[in-house]
């Protein structure tokens, strides 16, 4: 079950529920971003369902204890982002707490000007290695049951991130990159960029720091 603690009543809070907890922005990245992508990311066909991941192997085993900790969110795309989501997200960092029965607690910390909001949620493990469910907020047999997956980590440098959630419309589709540092490798990003088209993105569901006026934003 999620919680959501606002410091002070943010511009932000209406984008609760529809931008999830999974946000970015991050500072410094510069227009480098803009063009791997446009360079990167053609476009591709919106509306259609999460495909087989391909050139992603299956975890055969995940180190909860190694993943733990804080991980600044980097990249992220989705199916319901649009542009206009661009300005209106502030950089945060996402912290694991490893609980009882290889559960997660998240905290997210996110700072836009003196306001400071924070949400947390339980990541609860499945069988799978590095799967793991999260209730979205409400009650009863009917709230949306969140499906989270690491797909590829190296636990000291990055993190690959995929989120599945199913409503009665639609499969809403999340992609997380995380670093534990603010910036990483053009490699990673590759894989980041590679996972998304996977997912059917496109460059318009992207949420990236520091692309307006650098010819990404306003781009196809």
């Amino acid at each position: 079950m999620k919680k959501r603690v606002s410091v002070q009543v943010s511009s932000i809070s209406f984008l609760s529920q529809a931008l999830s907890p999974w946000r970015l922005v991050t500072a410094g990245m510069g227009p480098w971003w803009a063009l791997w992508l446009t360079l990167a990311l053609p476009q591709i066909l919106e509306g259609q369902s999460p495909s087989k991941l391909q050139g992603f192997p299956e975890l055969t085993s995940f180190h909860n204890d190694q993943f733990q900790g804080e991980w600044f969110v980097l990249g992220l795309a989705g199916n319901t982002y649009k542009r206009e989501h661009r300005t209106l997200l502030s950089p945060y960092i996402a912290l694991f707490e490893l609980k009882e029965n290889s559960r997660f607690q998240v905290t997210n910390t996110m700072t836009r000007g003196k306001r400071c909001d924070t949400w947390s949620y339980a990541l609860i493990p499945t069988t799978k290695p590095g799967q793991f469910t999260m209730e979205n907020k409400g009650s009863g047999t009917g709230a949306d049951r969140e499906d989270i997956q690491v797909i590829e980590t190296d636990y000291t440098n990055f993190a690959l991130v995929l989120s599945l959630r199913q409503t009665s419309s639609l499969t809403i589709i999340r992609v997380n990159l995380l670093g534990r540092k603010w910036r990483l490798p053009h490699k990673m990003i590759d894989k980041f960029v590679c996972l998304t088209r996977a997912q059917n993105l496109t460059k318009n569901n992207f949420i990236f720091p520091d692309v307006a006026g650098n010819g990404f934003a306003g781009s196809g």
